[in-house]
């Protein structure tokens, strides 16, 4: 039952569309510009430098929330098994933001939630989510490069960690299971940027810039 409730509370605060919203207020669906995609890339790239990062920070904070949320709720009376119910938090709030029902469920690929779920759920994993992340994008100037990276880097690291017994108590059927959540988000995160790993096999990605005109496409 708590997982389910954890799941459900994630996928609440997930559906908090913060591109969609954003874009609304200054008059166009963000879904119907650029790449389609209602995140924090497409939004940089239509509204500007401002405006990504407001989106930015508002799909980080809706996975913290839930984090936060559930680890309040549950921290006390299952301290064992804190980690696993984040990790279900974290999974709501990425599904919500993926596949918001009230939006059809086209939503954006999760990244930035994904980086809310990096910067709360242990602080070991944050300096190998920054390094991944602003090397890719600072070298090529590709975030999904830089996003793809960062997902390889998280599993690998949940993985060796948990067998290291970074996450206390937690059985190894309980690891299991964050482990398997943890895949399911990787491949989701892979599947939902499958044209971009084409195109950049291709050499045909595009670039994106936090100070220079991102001219929409």
């Amino acid at each position: 039952m708590e997982r389910i409730i954890c799941l459900a509370i994630g996928y609440l605060f997930g559906l908090f569309q913060t591109a969609y919203i954003y874009g609304r207020m200054h008059g166009i669906d963000i879904r119907q510009h650029g790449s389609g995609n209602a995140g924090t890339t497409n939004t940089l790239r239509v509204l500007g430098t401002k405006a990504g990062l407001i989106v930015f920070a508002g799909d980080v904070l809706k996975c913290v929330f839930a984090i936060v949320t559930c680890s309040l709720i549950f921290g006390k009376t299952h301290p064992d098994m804190v980690y696993l119910f984040k990790m279900y938090a974290a999974a709501g709030a990425i599904l919500g933001h993926n596949f918001p029902f009230y939006l059809g469920f086209k939503g954006g690929k999760g990244i930035a939630a994904t980086a809310g779920l990096i910067l709360s759920f242990h602080p070991a994993f944050l300096p190998v989510g920054v390094v991944l992340f602003f090397g890719a994008f600072l070298l090529t100037h590709y975030v999904s490069l830089g996003s793809l990276l960062v997902y390889a880097g998280f599993i690998i690291e949940i993985i060796v960690l948990g067998q290291m017994g970074l996450f206390g108590g937690m059985s190894q059927e309980a690891l299991a299971e964050m482990y398997l959540i943890a895949g399911f988000l990787t491949v989701m995160a892979y599947y939902k940027h499958r044209e971009n790993i084409k195109r950049l096999l291709k050499g045909e990605e595009r670039k994106t810039y936090l100070i220079k005109k991102n001219k929409e496409e």
